[in-house]
């Protein structure tokens, strides 16, 4: 971080090459069209959310998260897949990388809403010990050097209130790598706190997803212009994405309604619907959700698998976890 803090004065001294807010507005301008059209996309997405229940929602919102983290986590070269983010979601045992693991859980619970981006030491789970101790995978400021990078960030950012929400995200990538406030092994923190950020512009999301199509623009570069256009053909594209996703999962409800139409009772619909509103649960969380015996779930999920229709996740005999099979 620069010794004089982080400021757009202090920015324009240090490197004049540096993009300002007037550069930002600008480009925000000449893309009018570009952001109509993300913003028209995530209207459509939040629009979808809207109509499942508070349960349903939130499941599905987890299921974002697990791609979006996926994603983020391949970007930065520490890999793991959803799957194995969902097992240790759920508490099940995953041999995987620790470091990576510890920023897929707090990028987790980020994603699905806790804690206050404008609250920086929170956000970033530094709450608990003023050096940042327990953040055992990233060394950065920290006690009053941290507070000074995150006052500064912060009040950068507010120079840019007159850019849409959708359009902040490239300043404050570019703004939070030139606070230090993450060292280059947890370049998961910035991503997650823009995509936070951005759900500004939605309140009926708790973060933008960008899916794949963020990797094109987590570590961008180039004139805010140019910037701007990738970011936003990201939001869009990202957008869309996720509304598929929920699509495939809608279809795939019907699709495995139609195939247990056979099956007597209601079970099967229990069941199906329990996995349709979570993407990841124990048989013991399905025999809650449906209200059926443990031997019941059982049997009907081996069925299922059987079927094609869902999936175990673990390769365990016992404490098994099922997916649907989108």
């Amino acid at each position: 971080m620069r010794e004089s803090g982080l400021s757009w004065q202090g920015l324009d001294e240090g490197d004049p090459a540096l993009p300002r807010p007037g550069d930002w507005l600008a480009a925000q301008s000449a893309l009018a069209v570009d952001l109509a059209h993300a913003a028209l996309a995530v209207g459509r997405l939040e629009a979808r959310l809207a109509l499942m229940d508070d349960r349903t929602r939130a499941g599905a919102t987890r299921r974002l998260a697990l791609i979006e983290i996926e994603e983020m986590l391949r970007a930065q070269a520490t890999p793991l897949s959803r799957d194995e983010i969902g097992l240790d979601a759920m508490a099940a045992r995953a041999g995987t990388d620790l470091a990576a693991m510890a920023q897929a859980r707090w990028a987790l619970r980020r994603l699905e809403g806790q804690s206050d981006p404008a609250r920086l030491r929170d956000f970033l789970a530094l709450h608990r010990n003023p050096d940042g101790e327990d953040a055992t995978w990233s060394e950065r400021p920290s006690g009053a050097a941290f507070d000074a990078a995150a006052a500064d960030f912060l009040a950068a950012m507010a120079a840019l209130s007159g850019l849409h929400p959708l359009a902040r995200a490239p300043a404050a990538r570019m703004l939070w790598r030139l606070a230090d406030l993450s060292p280059e092994a947890a370049a998961i923190e910035g991503a997650v706190w823009a995509a936070r950020d951005m759900a500004r512009a939605a309140p009926g999301l708790a973060f933008l997803p960008l899916g794949r199509h963020g990797r094109a623009v987590w570590a961008d570069g180039g004139p805010p212009e140019r910037r701007l256009s990738r970011h936003l053909a990201a939001v869009a594209q990202g957008a869309e994405d996720a509304a598929r996703t929920l699509d495939r999962l809608s279809a795939w409800a019907q699709a495995a309604q139609d195939a247990t139409a056979a099956i007597k009772g209601r079970n099967p619909a229990r069941i199906i619907a329990a996995l349709a509103a979570h993407p990841v649960l124990h048989t013991a969380g399905v025999e809650d959700l449906a209200g059926i015996s443990r031997d019941t779930a059982e049997r009907l999920l081996s069925r299922m698998r059987t079927m094609g229709l869902v999936r175990e996740i673990t390769g365990a005999r016992r404490f098994r976890l099922w997916a649907a099979k989108v």
